[in-house]
């Protein structure tokens, strides 16, 4: 049976598992308080901790890594805040990691990006190299872009911290789930996780912290979560983020079909629109995402008329929305300014399926012969650049 509506937009938050929602619905009648010693909390412990069990096998963490908090936009505040004397970032970084860095009274060192959207190795190798004048220093890279989907060398860059003594964080939030992350392997210091956008509550998400490190407590109060962020666990939330992750490990040997998926998404836009730039398309990706410009349509527009049409996508990032300004990621990877207006976001997820793609690539016809149709009533209207190939790199 068709779907009424076609959700794209994985990468805001993607649709509540099965899994999650009937562990939710079985923790919520667990009447104890996870801290108390009787057998109603000790059975609220053993949700909380099996949950820690789920996550931190997601990631290849051990289970005393995983601090459970309201999220990653928590997460990323928590360990910026800790007091460093530098801290290193590139513009593409989520808003969570820039406005905390900014804000603070830690110097902020900008990280160069290319123009396919991934931090260079060697400016941080140059940065690194005055580590001495860096004091106590913080490298954040995320995973993946949560606009592009772009991959970033974490494991490289990591290496490399490690031997001047800088630690790093990684927002790994929209990689989880939709590829191996391995966090042992990765050689990071800090992860931060989300549970929406796997397939899990809203509100909850963790901090993986290497054993052995240890930041000031997020909240002080009470001894929860090894005294690192007081207060009452939220164990529905948390059950239903453990059971999201233990399903999306399951699935991850079915990555390749979300890549498939999307290249016969591109490829029809490519077919349908091919004056269409697919940015970042130029570096490795997540296999879910697509960056799509449309030049002579704005996103805005765009975004309204497929949501008219009863198919979801995102412009930019959700937690920006209602802001109509340029795209910060796209910026710092040098698109053109009428580009970057023009840029709208699709993302697909766990329940993905081949008649979303049809009905995704049914409205964007109907969006370019809606264009098409403007630009024949209007001859003054700007020339789109008609034939160029869909995966381009931004900037070219």
């Amino acid at each position: 049976m068709k779907r009424e509506r076609t959700y794209l937009d994985h990468n805001a938050s993607a649709p509540l598992r099965p899994e999650a929602l009937a562990a939710m619905t079985a923790a919520l009648e667990a009447v104890g308080n996870a801290s108390s010693v009787h057998a109603e909390g000790r059975r609220a412990r053993a949700l909380v901790d099996g949950a820690r069990e789920e996550v931190a096998a997601l990631v290849n963490a051990r289970p005393s890594e995983i601090v459970f908090t309201s999220g990653a936009t928590e997460s990323n505040n928590w360990v910026i805040g800790a007091g460093w004397d530098t801290v290193l970032v590139a513009g593409i970084e989520h808003d969570s990691v820039l406005a905390p860095a900014a804000f603070s009274p830690t110097r902020c060192v900008e990280l160069a990006v290319s123009p396919a959207g991934q931090i260079a190795v060697e400016a941080v190798e140059q940065v690194l190299a005055g580590a001495g004048r860096l004091g106590r220093a913080l490298i954040c890279v995320q995973l993946a872009n949560n606009e592009t989907g772009v991959l970033q060398p974490v494991a490289e860059i990591a290496m490399r911290a490690r031997s001047t003594g800088v630690r790093l964080h990684t927002d790994a939030v929209q990689a989880v789930g939709r590829i191996p992350v391995d966090f042992a392997s990765l050689g990071v210091d800090f992860m931060s996780l989300s549970s929406h956008k796997l397939g899990g509550p809203k509100g909850v998400g963790a901090l993986v912290i290497r054993d052995g490190l240890d930041l000031l407590p997020m909240m002080r109060g009470g001894g929860q979560e090894r005294r690192r962020r007081a207060g009452t666990e939220n164990v529905a939330a948390i059950a239903g983020f453990g059971a999201a992750a233990a399903a999306a490990g399951r699935e991850l040997r079915r990555a390749a079909r979300l890549g498939e998926l999307r290249s016969r998404m591109e490829q029809g836009v490519a077919r349908l629109t091919p004056q269409a730039v697919v940015l970042g398309a130029g570096a490795p990706r997540l296999p879910n995402t697509s960056c799509i410009a449309l030049p002579g349509t704005s996103a805005a527009l765009s975004v309204i008329k497929m949501d008219l049409a009863g198919v979801a996508i995102g412009a930019g990032s959700a937690c920006s929305s209602g802001k109509l300004g340029a795209s910060h990621v796209l910026a710092a990877m040098g698109v053109p300014a009428q580009l970057m207006e023009c840029a709208v976001r699709v993302s697909l997820g766990w329940n993905s399926e081949e008649s979303d793609v049809d009905a995704f690539l049914e409205a964007w016809a109907a969006l370019s012969g809606d264009q098409a149709t403007s630009k024949t009533a209007s001859p003054a209207a700007a020339p789109t650049r008609a034939g160029r190939a869909t995966h381009m790199t931004a900037g070219e």
